[in-house]
């Protein structure tokens, strides 16, 4: 008998419905005093970095091209004069925040949390009223989110090649702007749906700009998928354990306890990070090993024999990587794109 290759050998435990719940259910008063303080540093960051961004001249390309689509000004642009609607700002937002490489980074998955799900809920909020306190539960939720589903399939899915910022991030966005919107726990199993018909984005886009549309729609079709779901615009009810839902589809060997256990005990938040450089953050200690190395330097270059890096095995998957060139009998580090076997 042929086998379906996308079959399992077991049955996937109930987890969009219990997430969905647990998204309606919490609320501000659940968030521990460390995770409030940190999404308040992930914010600080995310507009930071956005002010940096938003200048970048891929990124006024995609400015100038969007507003030959703006449905409205409802939204401003990080930085910068220009209005949009708020689909075109949560894209457009998410871009800047990511276009240097520079925003934070979820350690165990290497998802840049902030930005699909920040860009989306400010875009919202400028079409309601809503407290700090309501946007914070907001945004600490979505980041739950992505970066539970990001655990459950790591590290195979970044290996095969998907940007799992994208992928991810679409479902941390539709997450935080459902629980904006007041969704109840069917429209959040939708919205989850929703968002499961847009996860894309792939690593080989590093590099280019082409990344930064994988990050920019997972802003864009995350809010979308929570407006559509407000609308009660139905979608599968197990998108995400189901058959041929994102986990088994999108991951080798899901681990399905990655989304579940520990909810409301354990936050992602608490392994987000902040980079001191804006490049891809296994290559952070790279560049901290060579100033220290030319602080301490207490040696000529003709004394070098032969250079060893030793790094976390995603440095030889980054488009950007530190490398040996042979110049005579000297030896001197530069940066080049490299594309590995």
């Amino acid at each position: 008998m042929n086998r379906d290759p996308i079959q399992r050998d077991h049955a996937a435990p109930s987890l969009t419905r219990p997430l969905a719940e647990f998204i309606e259910s919490t609320h501000w008063a659940d968030i521990p005093a460390v995770v409030r303080h940190e999404a308040k540093r992930a914010l600080v960051n995310y507009f930071a970095v956005s002010l940096a961004g938003c200048g970048d001249p891929d990124v006024l390309k995609a400015i100038h091209l969007f507003e030959g689509f703006r449905s409205g000004q409802q939204a401003h642009l990080i930085g910068r004069p220009e209005r949009t609607d708020i689909l075109n700002a949560a894209s457009l937002n998410a871009m800047s925040a990511n276009v240097y490489d520079f925003d934070d980074t979820h350690i165990p998955t290497i998802i840049h949390p902030t930005a699909p799900v920040a860009a989306a809920l400010f875009a919202l909020a400028e079409t309601m009223a809503l407290t700090g306190e309501q946007l914070l539960l907001a945004f600490v939720l979505g980041v739950e989110v992505e970066c539970r589903l990001g655990m459950a399939i790591s590290p195979g899915h970044y290996q095969r090649g998907w940007h799992i910022t994208s992928t991810c991030g679409v479902f941390g966005a539709a997450v935080g702007a459902g629980k904006v919107l007041g969704l109840d726990a069917q429209q959040l199993v939708w919205a989850m749906g929703n968002a499961s018909a847009q996860s894309s984005g792939l690593v080989e886009t590093l590099g280019s700009m082409s990344k930064s549309i994988g990050v920019g729609n997972s802003a864009r079709n995350g809010l979308l998928s929570a407006l559509l779901a407000n609308a009660d615009f139905s979608g599968p009810e197990r998108p995400l354990e189901g058959e041929r839902g994102f986990l088994n589809v999108m991951g080798d060997r899901p681990d399905f306890r990655e989304v579940s256990e520990g909810l409301g005990g354990r936050w992602a938040l608490l392994a987000n990070t902040y980079k001191p450089y804006p490049c891809g953050v296994v290559l952070n200690p790279v560049i901290e090993a060579c100033l220290a190395l030319s602080r301490e330097r207490s040696w000529s270059m003709d004394e070098v024999v032969r250079v060893e890096l030793t790094g976390h095995p995603l440095l030889r998957e980054e488009p950007t990587v530190l490398t040996l060139v042979q110049d005579g009998n000297r030896k001197s580090v530069r940066n080049t794109l490299l594309r590995w076997p």
